[in-house]
Parts: structure tokens; sequence; C-alpha cells
């Protein structure tokens, strides 16, 4: 299936979706809503934090210490960063 999506103030874009895919997105659409604005409202909606609970819990424990370790790298390296800017400003 596919979508196109856009407006008068904007070029359109086209994506390719599986059936599958197509059919669960048509399902959250509501009456009258464009697939634009069922896109648009699904991806500006606020989750409350306990809709994340448990969403690791699934995770094999070695992938889990990739991903932790991915993230201690990316703090080091934004610190390194920031000792670079402070070093130019200062």
């Amino acid at each position: 299936m596919v979508i196109s999506a856009g407006n008068s103030d904007m070029g359109i874009k086209t994506i390719a979706l599986d059936e599958g895919t197509y059919q669960l997105l048509r399902r959250q659409k509501r009456k009258g809503e464009t697939f634009n604005e069922l896109v648009r409202r699904l991806l500006r909606r606020k989750r409350p934090l306990h809709e994340f609970a448990g969403a690791w819990k699934d995770i094999p424990e070695e992938e889990f210490q990739e991903i932790l370790e991915a993230i201690r790298r990316g703090r080091e390296l934004d610190e390194e960063r920031f000792a670079r800017l402070m070093e130019r400003w200062g």
C-alpha cells in the first residue's frame, strides 16, 4: 500500500507500507481524519512514563549491556565535545 501525504504549503512525500501495517494504521484513523493528520497525531502523542515500564524486560543480558555501553560512550563523547567548546569559548 502506498500513502501520499502533504498539503499546499509543503511538498508531498510517498511512503510504502505492507498491507498489515497499512491496516494497523487505518484502524487508528478517526472518522474524517486524513492519513496525514493521523500520522501527525500519533507522532505528537505524549505517552505517560508508566507506559514504558518493562519495555526492556525481554532484552538478553548481553544486548542490554551493549546498550548501556553505547549510552556510556555517548555521554563520554558529549563531555569531550563540551570540554572542547569550553576551551574554545572559555
